[in-house]
């Protein structure tokens, strides 16, 4: 029960959020015993409870703050419970029978049913004490059983021969002449996943009530409505029972809420439905027994997990990981890269990034962790969080941890020292300009280059759920990503030569975290002598003076050393032999330019500790792409020296 009580305790926490919406695709901080709906009507009526207009929604502005009973909330299709103010035209319209609308199977045998249970349930709140005026004006609207007629009378909804038109969007092109004649209404409701017809009965609708002196007439807005409602609800009778989570007796949750990483998420955490079956047999006699969790708890637990998803969680498909502080202050996103993690207002300018080094950002990243230090005190509590589902109604928890705020900050900044190399695909949305940053690399960015741009899904999760330990509890990347990044890294047919730059940097960062007790050095290390490093740096040479060559005769192709680079990663020696004797007539061309990678190709040599040890045929080890990476780094023209065809990080003069 510990991550509900950390999730209820950021709910104290956050009070003032409840209701902000900062962002049109953030779900807000919900108040208990409401949910979230997209509404696709929008009526206004007047406090008297006479229709006024109506609209058609548009998606960005249906967002709907409603309230909703504890079935409602995780109502399901064949027999839905109403909610208790906003809902289908099903409940709320009186006449949606009569002009052919269509219930729920639930409700076939009695299509009236709906409309009845909606009246007498907001009739109830209504004529209690905690009533409110705008859900009694919505109230005597209702009761005139005249919705459905006024919105075809405003021309929200359509008829043909006095019934509700249902047809596929195909239908509805030729129904009204063109794809650009087609209501509004037609293209915000979803069409049924079996028959793909879009049935105007589907309709969610929500209310603006205006009254003379007040400015507030949205009901989804109205903090006066969200109170009453939930002082009402509060009063319903309920089992009582110890709560779990905080050891008091109070109202047990019956249901627990869905819809945590998105609006269609039928998965549950809680659930406890399986009543016939081996759920309790042999060990307890009712759900409650097992695990009994307080109402107003589960309540706001839930809404505070949904809200953090939405604003800060990695989501990829049904993987859901989100990281927060239990107060409420921000905090760095653990899955992020430096760039994000800096964001745009600590990114260079457009005259700052001739200039800038990737070292500048490095520097940046740790004053940026410092800053969340001084922010965040050291015993603030940090809680990690990934989730996941194996079927639509089921969730789990796949990663949880709970640290203090200093323990996770400086966990942060060892995983982005211990794994940080030279990256060249940093981009800046603002000047649309490629620049180069020193850090760890995303998780997501880390399974692209292990298994390729195209991973599927599943993979990309597992490889993200495999790395957040690595990052949270600093333990060792796995060896199976090293080789895989290696091999992809060395194998460069069919990536562009971007694409190739990215991966292998990545390599290399991997590689050097995998290997932290060597301490390996992202500047280009002349004291080194291991074999695969100076195997790696000769081959990076070999490269540039290719290169160099090529631009020089103004022709672009593949280098020799590109081309047979798998090949001397598996037979260095012999590889070798003939990348060189290839070079010989690229030096006859640049002549005594040739002179100044000749020398260094002499000094690599006499670098090798023995002729068995240069001789030797065996596979090189991901060290080599160190050694290459450095080399190259070193070999890369300044700005007053000319430049090869690929090195577009350096700029014209």
């Amino acid at each position: 029960m510990s991550w509900i009580h950390k999730l209820y305790e950021t709910y104290g926490s956050c009070q003032s959020m409840i209701g902000e919406i900062t962002d049109k695709n953030e779900v807000p901080l919900l108040p208990i015993c409401h949910t979230l709906q997209n509404a696709h009507i929008q009526i206004v009526i007047d406090s008297e409870g006479n229709f006024l207009r109506a609209s058609v929604l548009s998606k960005g502005q249906n967002q709907t703050i409603i309230p909703c009973t504890e079935d409602s909330a995780g109502r399901t299709g064949k027999k839905p419970e109403c909610h208790p103010l906003c809902d289908n035209l099903q409940f709320i319209a009186g006449d949606f029978i009569e002009y052919g609308g269509i219930v729920t199977s639930g409700y076939s045998k009695k299509p009236q049913e709906p409309h009845t249970i909606f009246v007498k349930r907001l009739e109830d709140w209504c004529n209690s004490a905690d009533k409110h005026e705008k859900a009694i004006s919505i109230l005597n609207y209702v009761k005139k059983k005249k919705v459905v007629a006024d919105l075809i009378s405003a021309k929200i909804l359509y008829t043909d021969r006095g019934k509700l038109i249902i047809k596929t969007k195909e239908q509805l092109k030729q129904y009204f002449g063109s794809v650009d004649n087609i209501p509004k209404i037609f293209q915000v409701i979803q069409p049924d996943s079996k028959d793909k017809t879009i049935d105007q009965g589907n309709a969610f609708v929500r209310w603006c009530v205006e009254k003379p002196g007040e400015l507030q007439s949205e009901v989804w807005n109205d903090r006066s409505l969200w109170d009453s409602w939930a002082k009402y609800y509060a009063k319903f009778e309920s089992k009582k029972g110890i709560c779990y989570v905080l050891g008091e007796e109070m109202r047990l949750a019956k249901q627990h809420p869905k819809r945590i990483r998105k609006g269609n998420d039928g998965a549950k955490l809680i659930s406890s439905n399986d009543i016939y079956g081996f759920t309790f047999r042999g060990r307890f006699i009712d759900a409650d027994q097992a695990c009994g969790v307080g109402f107003e708890v589960t309540q706001k637990a839930h809404s505070s997990l949904r809200w953090l998803i939405s604003r800060q969680g990695y989501k990829n498909g049904d993987q859901a990981i989100v990281a927060w502080a239990t107060s409420g202050k921000q905090i760095p996103d653990p899955l992020a890269d430096p760039l994000s993690i800096l964001g745009e207002d600590d990114l260079p300018s457009d005259d700052e990034i001739a200039n800038y080094t990737a070292q500048n950002l490095a520097l940046k990243l740790k004053y940026k962790i410092a800053g969340y230090k001084a922010d965040l005190g050291p015993t603030d509590s940090v809680v990690v969080m990934g989730l996941d589902s194996a079927t639509p109604g089921r969730m789990a928890i796949t990663y949880y941890r709970e640290l203090t705020g200093s323990d996770f900050l400086e966990r942060l900044d060892k995983w982005h020292e211990s794994c940080a190399w030279i990256h060249d695909y940093g981009y800046n949305n603002e000047t649309k300009k490629h620049f180069r940053f020193v850090g760890a690399p995303a998780p997501e960015d880390i399974a692209k280059v292990a298994y390729g741009a195209k991973v599927d899904d599943k993979l990309k999760k597992s490889t993200v759920e495999r790395i957040l330990p690595c990052i949270i509890d600093g333990q060792q990347i796995p060896r199976d990503l090293v080789e895989s990044a290696f091999h992809r890294t060395c194998n460069r047919v069919g990536m562009e030569y971007w694409e190739w730059n990215k991966t292998l940097s990545i390599a290399c960062a991997l590689y050097k975290k995998f290997n932290e007790k060597e301490d390996y050095n992202m500047a280009l290390d002349t004291n080194r002598k291991s074999r695969d490093y100076l195997y790696g740096r000769l081959l990076a040479v070999a490269d540039c003076l290719e290169r160099f060559a090529l631009f020089a005769s103004e022709k672009k192709r593949d280098t020799n050393a590109a081309r047979l680079m798998q090949r001397f990663a598996d037979r260095p020696c012999s590889t070798w032999k003939t990348i060189e004797l290839a070079l010989s007539p690229y030096k006859t061309r640049l002549g005594g330019r040739a002179k100044k990678y000749q020398d260094i190709i002499d000094g690599i040599m006499s670098l090798f500790e023995s002729v068995d040890d240069y001789k030797h045929d065996k596979p090189l080890s991901g060290e080599f792409l160190l050694g290459y990476h450095c080399q190259r780094e070193e070999l890369k023209p300044k700005k007053d020296e000319p430049k090869s065809i690929e090195d577009d990080n350096i700029t014209d003069e």
